[in-house]
């Protein structure tokens, strides 16, 4: 009996060492969800964040943010901040079309070739770009204003834009 007690020790040890690094890498994961903020959002003192992160692409959707600056010389806070909105979702589909003409096609091209030659596809990728979701609002503390957009993948598809996977 003397010899199994050694080894249960070192199984002991070896479960206690499986929990230990489990909690471990728990930790480090919400640690890390918790310290990394959303680049280019309003703080809650009312300012931009430093770093900015203009576009992204997930699985189905293609996002682009957009910064418009109010009118300080309007009176009226509600116009001050319609006004930014308004720059602001434009500078997104700016952003937006920007990085959607950089998408390679399942031809290898990019969609800022294939536009030079089909001018029906650039009125169609204009279209969609326009009907591209907001998803996100902010305004800062001087009227400001960010926007997010979001352009599901169908809806180029659906104007003839096939994006390689």
């Amino acid at each position: 009996m003397g010899r199994m007690a050694p080894l249960a020790v070192f199984q002991e040890g070896q479960l206690n060492m499986k929990k230990v690094l489990m909690l471990s890498v728990a930790a480090l994961f919400v640690a890390a969800c918790s310290s990394s903020p959303d680049k280019g959002t309003v703080a809650k003192t009312g300012e931009i964040e430093r770093e900015w992160v203009e576009e992204g692409i997930t699985k189905n959707y293609i996002f682009a943010r957009g910064i418009g600056a109010a009118d300080q010389t309007l009176e009226n806070k509600t116009q001050r901040m319609a006004t930014s909105r308004n720059a602001s979702i434009v500078n997104a589909q700016y952003n937006m079309l920007s990085f959607i003409k950089g998408v390679q096609l399942e031809g290898g091209i990019t969609v800022e070739k294939a536009i030079e030659t089909d001018s029906v596809l650039a009125t169609k990728i204009d279209q969609v770009i326009k009907g591209a979701q907001v998803v996100r609002t902010e305004w800062t503390s001087d009227d400001g204003c960010v926007v997010v957009l979001r352009l599901s993948k169908k809806s180029l598809k659906e104007a003839g834009v096939k994006i390689a996977e």
